[in-house]
């Protein structure tokens, strides 16, 4: 049975317990899809990247994004009918536009949000050097969720 989840509280939940992120990128007529981990206070999305990279120059040249997050996925097979496999899974597919967070207190406040998820702790981050990372805010323009059950 298939339901379309619009209850925001019910989205909530797949994002939090989801383990990745992924976030279709487009440039020059080109897609991209890129795992990524991340945090989610319930208003933004929150990434975080290396210096630089191929996600960078898609994340600067347009920062139209789309999301996705799955949890609770499970194949389904069936012993006697190939045309009878699926799978069951919980999903939110979003969109947004994505933009990097450049003062420190942002950007201290959405790397906590990403050790939040996999951690459910706050963290002090004292005498942290944000040189090396840069962290990322997707603000969601429209968001929508799916279960699949047996």
């Amino acid at each position: 049975m298939k339901k379309e989840i619009i209850k925001r509280e019910e989205i909530d939940h797949i994002i939090r317990g989801s383990l990745v992120c992924r976030v279709g990128l487009a440039a020059d007529n080109s897609p991209y899809i890129v795992p990524l981990s991340f945090g989610y206070d319930g208003k933004f999305i929150y990434l975080h990247t290396g210096k630089e990279g191929k996600k960078i120059r898609y994340f600067e040249d347009n920062p139209s994004v789309c999301f996705e997050f799955e949890r609770d996925v499970k194949l389904v097979t069936n012993s006697s009918n190939p045309c009878k496999w699926t799978f069951l899974y919980q999903s939110v597919i979003g969109f947004g536009a994505i933009c990097e967070l450049t003062a420190e207190e942002e950007k201290i406040y959405g790397l906590n949000q990403i050790m939040l998820q996999y951690s459910h702790k706050n963290w002090e981050f004292k005498d942290i050097s944000l040189t090396a990372t840069r962290i990322w805010k997707i603000s969601i323009d429209s968001i929508t969720g799916k279960i699949v059950e047996g």
